[in-house]
């Protein structure tokens, strides 16, 4: 389908995007202005969250009796930010908070009532659970035992036994909030940033004076990405501000990830913070503790986030050596079972793969194979297995794995990724029930299928169409970076790196003068990928023809210059 010329001539954005907006209902000059706003005057009241007052007064009530407060954070990214927002806040208050952190290898995802009574050891009267807790019955119980008012802010839904009976649980998606609420979307530090704001609100009201948290706003918008909460129209404008700040950030820490090139372009993408950011501060907590990740986000100088920066670096890349060989196994353990058929489901198990990296692995196997995926690994505990599971399409896993729930001795997630433990034995099993249970379902509601958003022609890919996409950003959840398709390029050249990755050079078919590059990164022995020596073959023999190639696309900015890229996703042979 061809993008409508619709243009709106005060909003100086490419035709193309324009209608790119319109497809994704943004209708007329005020939706798509709408939608680029900034204006965080036009955010839903973060103040009417169950809970937050009760907690908030709590929190003020502990600061003028010198009572010590704790926060304790999940290990992922979400949780780690989350954790890093309110150290920050209450340095403002000059307070100081103990900061706590599990290891997903000794106490594993939550709070636990040995949490809380560490907690009570350490003397702390208020404990504030970041991005996790809604789950937490015994930890809460175990909390009004101890007299230990429990706070649990988090954004997950909540078990079938309901609320745990903590001092207060703000969560945006409790069953008693308004199911139409707009805060819904928000992700576990934007509730955390909540809860400050609240504070501060109480604070004023008392005649203080407390700074401004603006700056905080980064924290929740790495939070916010790496989590895939929906880009709402809130979370849109949290996560725009956060971005905006990032580069010439005034914390050590969140400089550390940035360039002195980046930093002096002053322009921070939501990729940045999805594929980079994101993976550096999950890869501590994926092999060991991950408190290192924590301490470089609140790192008070240059030196000791450096040093902290390193450490990341190189957990990082231990993570994805691990990662790469575990993914290749599982890689080829799916093709042996395929046999040229395609595929129901992905499902890898070897008894020493990292449980860190499963989750992971999962997700590479359903960019692979365009099915569901299950990568599981022997758990710690003698005789179970750990699963980490991942959707496609638009499969709702959470429930299919409901459904086979009396196979799991453990068993959590939501509609596009779960975790199970299971009995060795059950295994077999389960994988046969579950992909039944598949066998059952549309094709296209559980398989990934090659979908593009709009067909362009070859003459509008160039740099006004590359940075005014940028204006859309940041994507995510909700707001994917849109796919177009084009099938007038043709292929002049192409070039492998590192044996698995392609640098393709394009030109126009009727303008020769225009040029263009592209990249397909990890396409080498992509399931069912046709080998670029054969697309170059085949066109370069047909003059008149070009193959459809789906691309995203984007600006690749090195060493102060800046080039227009296609990153291809997709080339289909043309009949």
């Amino acid at each position: 389908m061809q993008p409508q010329t619709t243009s709106h001539p005060q909003i100086d954005l490419h035709p193309t995007l324009l209608a790119l907006l319109e497809r994704r209902g943004y209708k007329g000059a005020q939706g798509v202005a709408e939608f680029l706003s900034w204006d965080l005057k036009r955010l839903s009241d973060l103040s009417e969250l169950k809970d937050l007052s009760k907690a908030a007064q709590r929190v003020v009530l502990a600061v003028a009796a010198g009572e010590k407060i704790g926060i304790y954070g999940d290990y992922d990214v979400d949780g780690t930010t989350a954790c890093a927002l309110l150290y920050f806040f209450f340095k403002m208050l000059n307070i100081p908070v103990e900061l706590i952190q599990p290891s997903r290898f000794v106490e594993g995802y939550g709070i636990h009532p040995s949490n809380i009574d560490a907690a009570v050891k350490r003397d702390i009267k208020v404990l504030i659970t970041v991005d996790c807790g809604i789950t937490a019955h015994d930890a809460a119980l175990r909390a009004r035992e101890v007299n230990l008012d429990l706070i649990i802010t988090d954004h997950h839904k909540e078990a079938k036994e309901g609320l745990p009976v903590a001092f207060a649980v703000i969560n945006p998606n409790r069953s008693d909030e308004a199911p139409d609420s707009p805060l819904k979307s928000l992700a576990g530090v934007a509730v955390a940033f909540c809860l400050a704001l609240e504070i501060k609100k109480i604070l004023e009201g008392q005649g203080k004076v407390i700074p401004s948290l603006y700056p905080l706003l980064q924290f929740v918008a790495i939070g916010t990405i790496c989590d895939l909460a929906p880009m709402t129209p809130n979370n849109l404008k949290l996560v725009r501000h956060g971005l905006k700040q990032m580069a010439d950030s005034c914390y050590s820490g969140l400089r550390s990830f940035f360039t002195p090139e980046e930093r002096a372009a002053g322009k921070v993408l939501s990729e940045k913070c999805g594929f980079y950011i994101g993976p550096m501060i999950n890869s501590k907590g994926r092999l060991e503790h991950p408190e290192k990740a924590l301490e470089l986000l609140i790192a008070e100088d240059s030196d000791r986030a450096f040093l902290c920066y390193n450490q990341l670096d190189i957990s990082n890349r231990e993570r994805k050596m691990i990662q790469a060989g575990v993914f290749e196994l599982a890689r080829e353990q799916m093709i042996r079972e395929l046999e040229g058929d395609d595929p129901v489901a992905s499902i890898a198990y070897s008894a020493d793969w990292h449980e860190g990296v499963i989750g992971i692995v999962a997700s590479k196997l359903v960019d692979t194979f365009k099915v569901p995926a299950i990568v599981f690994t022997n758990a710690q505990e003698e005789g179970l297995l750990k699963g980490s599971a991942r959707s496609a399409g638009d499969l709702n896993i959470f429930e299919i794995l409901q459904k086979l729930s009396h196979h799991f001795v453990r068993f959590g997630g939501h509609k596009a990724a779960a975790g199970m433990s299971l009995k060795k034995e059950n295994l077999s099993a389960f994988t046969q029930e579950f992909k039944k249970i598949l066998r059952t379902l549309p094709p296209l509601l559980r398989t990934e299928s090659e979908t593009f958003d709009l067909e362009v022609k070859a003459h509008e890919i160039g740099a006004k169409l590359a940075r005014d996409l940028e204006m859309l950003e940041p994507f995510g959840n909700g707001n994917e970076r849109p796919t177009f398709r084009v099938r007038d390029l043709k292929i002049e050249s192409y070039e492998l790196m590192k044996d698995v990755h392609v640098k393709w050079s394009l030109v126009s078919k009727s303008d020769p003068t225009h040029h263009l590059k592209g990249v397909s990164f990890n396409y080498i022995g992509k399931w069912q990928a046709i080998h670029p020596e054969e697309i170059f073959k085949t066109y370069a023999s047909r003059p008149n023809a070009a193959p459809i190639i789906d691309f995203e696309l984007g600006i690749n900015r090195w060493k102060g210059k800046e080039f227009v890229q296609l990153q291809i996703k997709h080339i289909q042979m043309e009949c």
